[in-house]
């Protein structure tokens, strides 16, 4: 931190250039509830610059960064669905079959949207298993995914696999693990995550 740097205080006011009005404004600084620009959520109470003219956040001063690091960190590693029960029922039996324990599941999915969004597993007809008897049923069981990529993963997967909902792609992913693992019994991913439980236990 620097020693000329300034600390901003509620009602303080200088010049900036706006994003909206495009020309240089009165900015006072207050309190603001400020959304993500991908909208993925909001941090709450955060000292901004706001344009005199129009009102719209103009300025995010250099103290207000780390509570919007913070906020950024929390929103991003921490992701919610909610499924059908009997989907947590294929991840732990999934589990079981690869020699892991019932918070293993969580490895499971994150290996499969990590596998899947980066070709290292085929992602062909993913939306097929939409339309099978085990992707019905009511959502009741949160599902919480935590993750530096999870988020990225997913959206990129999103893309891939043509379906635009989380909790529906997440179902897919669940019933390729059905597939692959509890039917199929696919080597290639039993293989690592076979290793991977053997080291998580």
């Amino acid at each position: 931190m620097t020693h000329d740097m300034k600390i901003l205080k509620v009602g303080d006011k200088e010049k900036a250039i706006c994003n909206t009005c495009q020309v240089l404004v009165g900015v006072t600084y207050q309190l603001r509830d400020v959304p993500f620009s991908d909208q993925s959520g909001v941090v709450k109470d955060v000292l901004v610059g706001v344009c005199d003219v129009c009102d719209t956040v103009t300025v995010l001063p250099y103290q207000s960064t780390p509570k919007v690091k913070q906020q950024l960190a929390k929103q991003r590693t921490s992701l919610e669905v909610r499924v059908p029960a009997h989907m947590l029922d294929i991840l732990g039996l999934a589990s079981v079959e690869l020699g892991g324990d019932t918070n293993f599941i969580y490895n499971i999915i994150k290996y499969y949207l990590h596998a899947l969004s980066n070709g290292q597993l085929p992602i062909k007809d993913m939306d097929k298993y939409l339309l099978s008897d085990l992707a019905k049923g009511k959502a009741q069981k949160r599902l919480s995914l935590k993750g530096k990529n999870v988020a990225h993963d997913i959206e990129q997967l999103k893309k891939l696999a043509h379906i635009p909902s989380t909790s529906d792609l997440i179902k897919s992913v669940v019933l390729k693990i059905n597939d692959d693992i509890l039917v199929h019994k696919n080597s290639q991913p039993m293989k690592f995550l076979r290793s991977l439980a053997a080291i998580s236990n």
